[in-house]
């Protein structure tokens, strides 16, 4: 495959958005949970709260030039804000070179970084800030007013999944007094499915269900894990794969039935 010069400056131009992005990404990690303004109040160190000057708030590289540590008052800078900083300008130069530079790749670029967000926090907090699927949501309508011809199967995917997680909650509910979902987990899989259409949200659980379900029984037995996991992360990688590969996944898939 030819890329051409121009290509090429798109997307290091796309990694270097990315990358400033997604140290607004871990401003929002941090700043939700807690309730803290994430528009007007400037960034400060967790540990002895001195105002971060301009230049050390450099993605990625600040991070190296410090060597991992606040220049007040030393103590250690989480490894967090490098790999969502970094994470987040790679995955938007991949989401360019496979679905081209296009309006729609920079809403899924856009909806890509949410689904980080919303993976940390869960991980962390085991909640789904409501706001966040809210974005989401926006960002879907946005998607199928430039691609209206396709409008039934993004309104489907809104209740393909949400719906099914829904009864499944009800029912758990109802027979075992549990929860079998988390209201967040079903708020994301609406927005999202409204976003991806429902062929990909459906295969974004499916892939989603694999994930979680090795990785938490791996986790379960080499760490003390509780058998309560986070399924937000593992919902959104889902989501991530499917967005960008999943018709070519399910074609494949037909192909060898």
């Amino acid at each position: 495959m030819n890329i051409s010069a121009a290509e090429v400056a798109v997307y290091i131009l796309a990694f270097i958005y990315g990358i400033v992005l997604g140290s607004f990404l871990n401003v929002l990690i941090y700043r939700i949970p807690n309730k803290e303004n994430f528009t007007t109040e400037r960034s400060h160190c967790m540990t002895c709260g001195t105002k971060i000057k301009w230049y050390d708030l450099i993605p990625v590289f600040s991070y190296i030039f410090l060597r991992g540590r606040c220049r007040s008052c030393k103590s250690k800078i989480s490894v967090q804000y490098p790999i969502v900083e970094g994470l987040n300008g790679l995955l938007y130069v991949i989401i360019f070179i496979v679905r081209g530079i296009t309006l729609d790749s920079v809403l899924i670029a856009f909806v890509t970084s949410i689904f980080i967000v919303i993976s940390v926090i869960d991980w962390r907090t085991y909640e789904i800030p409501f706001g966040l699927n809210i974005v989401i949501f926006v960002l879907a309508v946005i998607r199928i007013g430039i691609k209206p011809e396709g409008w039934i199967g993004h309104l489907i995917g809104f209740v393909a999944v949400s719906g099914f997680m829904l009864i499944c909650l009800i029912i758990g509910r109802m027979i075992k007094g549990v929860d079998a979902f988390g209201g967040g987990d079903i708020k994301l899989m609406a927005a999202a499915g409204l976003f991806a259409g429902w062929k990909c949200v459906i295969l974004a659980f499916l892939i989603g269900c694999v994930l979680g379900a090795v990785i938490h029984s791996i986790r379960m037995k080499l760490t003390d894990a509780d058998r309560v996991l986070a399924f937000g992360p593992y919902l959104c990688v889902g989501l991530f794969i499917s967005i960008l590969f999943g018709n070519n996944i399910i074609d494949w898939y037909l192909g060898m039935l």
